[in-house]
């Protein structure tokens, strides 16, 4: 009866009918435990699969241990699958199970949500990114509900869903490191202010696209909640002004990653404050942020020069180390060569040679002049005439 219940848990288009599933199930058991075991070292006929003098003739008879290490070599799907065979099985994937991506589900992903959280509640890491809107926030208040221990979350393109589902992930989540919520238009920055409250743990956060919920309001309350994170994507969230940035570049010392891309609102002062209090940021994007002037370039050649003995001192020499590898000015047209290539000069892992962009800057025809130090170096080299030996 219970076997019964377990294969009516998951939806038809995911298992088929329970003879193919047995069917198939057999198949991956004997191919999978020959490779669990190293090829032809196991032998597997009539007689079934001996292992150490125990001979398994039906796939219902694996040890548990085996089992576990049958399921870590197959996709997720057929993991799911394998939970609804029986409850012995059942029990013992959920109990190992930490990680779970569901972005190959093309239908009915909510209902298969629905039906796992609350049998795979020692998950840590969960992808439910969609290519069309299935989520609803009744699948993401289920999550939250028993899967206390997880940590990464990706909800990209969960378009359906609504700042009930937020207020949710902020009770049921304490340790959340990683949210992904991209394109999830529908949070406001009330919601998204409450989350950091709750999960003051993040240290990777993706928020592009939301441009109801990532304001000057809901930065204000990450730089107040946050300190640890370390990179936040806010690519196309129109309505961040210098106020939320300051509040960010303060509140979060640590922060090495950050996507600006069409913020169009911000000016120097936010490039400024992110070169005052944020050491370690490496990477800057700041696409199409017209507002953007040599002053925010100078700023962090300044700053770089300022903590140049500091950073020796701290890191035994490492000093080449930090400092921005990735910087995109793409479209910022009111910059000039020489801040650009002053900040090459500064940071020698700023490159603009064929197949190692990491300055990017189309869109800008005035800074064709701008070259890294490597290209200067193979110039010098090129052009370089050894005397004659005589």
């Amino acid at each position: 009866m219970t076997e019964n219940r377990n294969k009516q848990a998951f939806p038809r288009e995911m298992v088929g009918d329970a003879k193919v599933r047995r069917e198939g199930l057999d198949l991956y058991s004997e191919k999978l435990m020959m490779l669990a075991f190293g090829g032809g070292k196991s032998g597997i006929g009539e007689g079934g699969v001996k292992i150490v003098g125990l001979v398994i003739t039906e796939w219902k008879d694996i040890p548990m241990e085996l089992l576990l290490r049958i399921v870590s070599l197959v996709d997720d799907r057929t993991m799911i699958m394998a939970s609804g065979v029986c409850s012995g099985w059942r029990d013992a994937i959920c109990s190992g199970l930490t990680h779970l991506c569901l972005s190959w589900c093309k239908n009915n992903m909510n209902n298969l949500v629905l039906s796992l959280a609350p049998k795979f509640t020692k998950l840590q890491t969960l992808v439910l990114r969609q290519d069309k809107p299935q989520l609803e926030d009744n699948a993401v208040e289920t999550i939250a509900s028993h899967c206390h221990d997880l940590q990464d979350l990706d909800l990209s393109k969960s378009f359906k869903l609504s700042d009930l589902s937020l207020y949710a992930l902020a009770h049921g989540f304490p340790n959340l490191t990683k949210l992904n919520i991209s394109g999830c238009t529908a949070f406001n920055d009330v919601s998204l202010e409450y989350l950091t409250e709750f999960c003051r743990k993040l240290k990777f956060l993706n928020l592009c696209g939301c441009v109801k919920g990532a304001t000057d309001r809901a930065l204000q309350a990450i730089g107040r909640n946050c300190s640890q994170l370390q990179s936040l994507n806010l690519g196309w969230c129109e309505n961040v002004g210098d106020v939320g940035v300051r509040s960010l570049a303060y509140g979060c010392p640590d922060l090495r990653t950050l996507d600006l891309c069409s913020c169009v609102c911000i000016t120097d002062d936010s490039v400024i404050a992110l070169a005052n209090s944020c050491p370690h940021l490496g990477s800057l994007c700041l696409y199409y942020c017209r507002n953007i002037t040599d002053r925010a370039m100078y700023s962090l050649v300044e700053n770089r020069m300022k903590n140049k003995a500091a950073m020796w001192k701290s890191m035994e020499g490492r000093y080449g180390e930090e400092g921005l590898k990735s910087l995109n000015i793409s479209q910022c047209t009111a910059i000039t060569p020489p801040a650009v290539q002053a900040l090459c000069d500064s940071f020698p892992a700023l490159h603009t040679c064929s197949g190692r962009h990491s300055l990017v800057m189309s869109g800008c025809l005035n800074l064709t002049s701008v070259h890294c130090a490597c290209v200067v170096q193979a110039h010098r080299t090129a052009s370089y005439t050894p005397y004659p030996v005589h």
